[in-house]
């Protein structure tokens, strides 16, 4: 059986903890940030890990 490639999309998106968890980037903060104030943009700027159910399809994605 040939091996699955990876999803060239996830593999943009996605890093790798040390852990073997999935970090992402928050949602929120590409456009309106005169709206949002510096605490808000300051916490969606930060990495977040996804949940474990979001992992799963992530993992199969990055052929994992």
């Amino acid at each position: 059986m040939p091996k699955q490639k990876t999803h060239s999309g996830a593999k943009k998106r996605f890093k790798i903890t040390g852990t073997g968890k999935l970090k992402k980037q928050q949602a929120g903060m590409r456009h309106n940030l005169e709206g949002k104030t510096g605490q808000r943009r300051r916490r969606l700027n930060q990495d977040q890990v996804l949940s474990k159910a979001d992992a799963k399809v992530a993992n199969k994605l990055l052929a994992r």
